[in-house]
């Protein structure tokens, strides 16, 4: 066998192997790791701890929200009513609704990245769960954030955002809020330091998807 026949050979079965890994990417789709639990449970912090973790094969989904940039809360993408109705019209959300006086969507690409294999983490609404198991089906993986309910008054009253009883109103929702015991559902305990919470999210997607 000459030289170049040689070559030839080596580079066919590179090549061969480079359309495997991908038919093989292609064909695992990615996870939507879809974040709830009550107001003040630290989801923002620990989705920007979780995303600092994996930087390179996490993709965090940002919510099209019509509230102004900047107003507090998460990080989103401020839309005006016209554009967000302009969006939900042309079917650029894969899932919408509205809740506190605003409009919320989640974009379409999401259901882009998990075809392509990559896993998202998205803030979610505990309200809106069902909507999101029919949109996303098997992909998706709620992950129910809990703390401790002193804690949780602690943090609320931190904030100064609520009176007092706004604060006994969510204090009383995040008691009845029991997702966690139910099959399919994954807890995180954020009571304690955020790197902690963080460790245990890594121990979920190791048995989701083999990856920590």
């Amino acid at each position: 066998m000459t030289n170049n026949t040689l070559l030839e050979a080596s580079s066919d079965a590179s090549f061969s192997s480079m359309v495997g890994y991908a038919d093989a990417s292609t064909k695992r789709k990615g996870k939507l790791y879809y974040v709830i639990g009550p107001s003040g449970a630290g989801k923002d912090t620990l989705i920007d701890a979780i995303r600092a973790d994996h930087p390179e094969d996490i993709i965090v989904a940002h919510r099209y929200i019509t509230r102004p940039f900047g107003a507090g809360g998460e990080n989103h993408v401020a839309v005006s009513e016209q554009e967000y109705l302009s969006r939900q019209q042309k079917g650029l959300f894969a899932m919408s609704w509205q809740a506190h006086g605003l409009c919320y969507g989640v974009g379409l690409e999401v259901k882009a990245w998990l075809d392509k294999g990559f896993s998202v983490l998205l803030n979610g609404s505990r309200a809106e769960l069902a909507q999101a198991q029919q949109c996303f089906g098997s992909d998706l993986v709620p992950v129910v954030v809990n703390v401790e309910l002193d804690v949780l008054r602690a943090r609320l009253q931190n904030r100064g955002r609520e009176s007092r009883e706004e604060i006994e109103l969510r204090l009383q929702r995040a008691t009845e809020f029991t997702l966690s015991k139910q099959e399919g559902f994954y807890p995180i305990d954020n009571s304690g330091d955020v790197q902690s919470s963080a460790k245990q999210f890594r121990h979920i997607r190791f048995q989701l998807e083999g990856k920590s």
